[in-house]
């Protein structure tokens, strides 16, 4: 959910604020220290909950009896110290053989979102009623049974990593210990295992679905879980997934990055009738401008100052007709834009900024001076009914009892290390995250695992061209390639929440764990 191009210049900025003073203030830091070590030892740890409730639901036409589980376990370290609390809420359907039920772990992404756009959105039995392109942000909130639930064919675990939900460390553990890629990586595959145990799943065929960041997450706990744990998925659904910090970000001069930011661009100003002429169908637009970007825009990124004048022209041409940005802007940007920068400019002229989350929403510009977006019009729109419902239902309906307040989106990104140790990388840290290596090793030695990618064409946290650039880079053989599918919808990043995307995202992910659990 968060802008996660800040991280990079956030992590710098703690690493030099910091620095080690010389004299009293260092004779002063051990006593410091041993201070907090004693009140960390004072602290009591609190019992894990677990809230247990029996509903029924409907699913075309057939009664489903599940049990809902919603609570925490206890985590602990490798010498038994208590960790964590690791907060999840489990869907199992009743009457059914554990041993050959599928089931399903599923998370949201950030760093620093719970499970609940998830939960509210499409996946749990239970979903939050949203008005599409409108401010969903005035009560009386609504919950309905959710007719495009899985949970007539598989089980469900939504899992809030810690510092999110109502996850928290505990004992003498602190939050950065959990939050960056490889802590977080390591912490939700042992909450998997654990949970595997505690609820006797281990002979269940096993998915994993994560959304934006959790396609880092997933590319990680995939190959984590099979290494470390020896636990073999069936397969993994990355919902509009973040998978390389260089490709899939724009305003980083990286020429792929910014590249595969532009095809959204175009997407967006297609369906906000920016263009001229306005081209009259969507994908066969999008061809034409995928084309372009590879004949034209990315060649002329690539050669910098050695572009000729007449390169420059008609990549500048092609910026334009594409997106309906002005040639002049395109050119003072050095024919490199962000995302921020891009949906503050597309409609200024009308008072309009545009939805970075999904770029069909759009909303009003306090300051039509400013360059870049102040906030994200679908965020404002969608959030407020998502805390609600799920705040409400939780409480009502699973019957939890707690005073924490569920963080929805803890801004852990600020305090998050981006650096990653992949499978190839001999034990050291590469400053970015890329997940494609540790996805191409998992598929190699578990090859019968299954990839199915959900991805909306107006998402401009993780622009489908990002997504598939990064699968066309996994280092995988042609037998390999043919394991993965990516479905496409006319959506944003939450497609789940465009009304003629549910019932498409619902259908499409039943079928894939049907078919890949036997």
């Amino acid at each position: 959910m968060k802008n996660y191009r800040l991280i990079a210049a956030l992590a710098a900025f703690f690493s030099l604020a910091a620095p080690v003073v010389a004299g009293a203030a260092q004779t002063t830091l051990p006593v410091e220290q041993e201070k907090q070590q004693e009140d960390k030892q004072e602290k009591p740890v609190p019992e894990p909950k677990v809230w247990t409730k029996r509903h029924q639901i409907k699913i075309a036409g057939k009664a489903v009896d599940y049990e809902a589980k919603t609570g925490t376990l206890l985590m602990k370290d490798e010498k038994g110290e208590p960790i964590a609390l690791f907060g999840f809420t489990s869907y199992v359907r009743q009457g059914q053989d554990a041993r050959t039920r599928p089931i399903v772990f599923a998370y949201n992404g950030g760093p620093g979102s719970a499970s609940a756009w998830l939960h509210m959105g499409i996946l749990g039995p239970r979903r939050a009623v949203l008005e599409d392109l409108a401010s969903n942000t005035r009560g009386p909130f609504k919950l309905v049974d959710n007719e495009y639930t899985f949970l007539d064919r598989a089980d469900l675990v939504l899992i809030d990593p810690v510092g999110t939900g109502f996850s928290r460390p505990v004992g003498k553990a602190e939050g950065k210990q959990f939050w960056g890629v490889d802590n977080d990586i390591k912490s939700v595959s042992d909450f998997i295992v654990q949970y595997l145990g505690e609820f006797q799943r281990w002979g269940s065929p096993k998915f994993i679905l994560g959304e934006s960041y959790g396609g880092i997450r997933t590319g990680g706990v995939t190959y984590d879980l099979l290494t470390r744990h020896n636990v073999a998925l069936n397969g993994i659904i990355l919902v509009s997934p973040y998978l390389d910090f260089v490709t899939g970000t724009a305003g980083l001069n990286s020429d792929a990055g910014d590249a595969n930011f532009f095809s959204t661009y175009a997407a967006t100003a297609w369906y906000h009738k920016a263009l001229n002429p306005q081209p009259p169908e969507l994908v066969p637009f999008l061809r034409e401008v995928e084309q372009w970007i590879d004949t034209v825009y990315h060649p002329v990124l690539y050669k910098g100052a050695r572009a000729t004048a007449e390169e420059r022209r008609a990549a500048l041409e092609g910026l334009a007709r594409y997106t309906g940005v002005s040639a002049e802007y395109w050119d003072a940007a050095n024919l490199r834009l962000d995302e921020n920068h891009f949906l503050q400019e597309l409609m200024r002229a009308q008072g309009k900024t545009i939805g970075r989350i999904d770029s069909r929403f759009a909303a009003g510009m306090p300051s039509r001076l400013a360059e870049t977006t102040a906030f994200d019009p679908y965020a404002s729109a969608v959030a407020p009914a998502i805390v609600a419902t799920f705040n409400d239902y939780a409480r009502r309906e699973l019957g939890v009892v707690s005073e924490l307040k569920y963080e929805l989106s803890a801004g852990l990104y600020k305090d998050w290390d981006i650096g990653h140790v992949q499978p190839d990388s001999n034990g050291r840290k590469i400053p970015y995250a890329n997940v494609l290596p540790d996805i191409s090793y998992a598929m190699t030695m578990n090859p019968k695992m299954k990839v199915l990618v959900q991805q909306g064409y107006f998402d401009l946290a993780c622009p489908y061209g990002t997504v598939k650039s990064a699968i066309d880079h996994l280092n995988i053989t042609p037998e390999l390639r043919r394991n993965v599918h990516i479905e496409y919808y006319e959506a944003g990043h939450m497609m789940y929440v465009h009304p003629g995307s549910m019932g498409k995202f619902g259908e499409t992910t039943k079928a894939f764990i049907v078919e890949n659990s036997n």
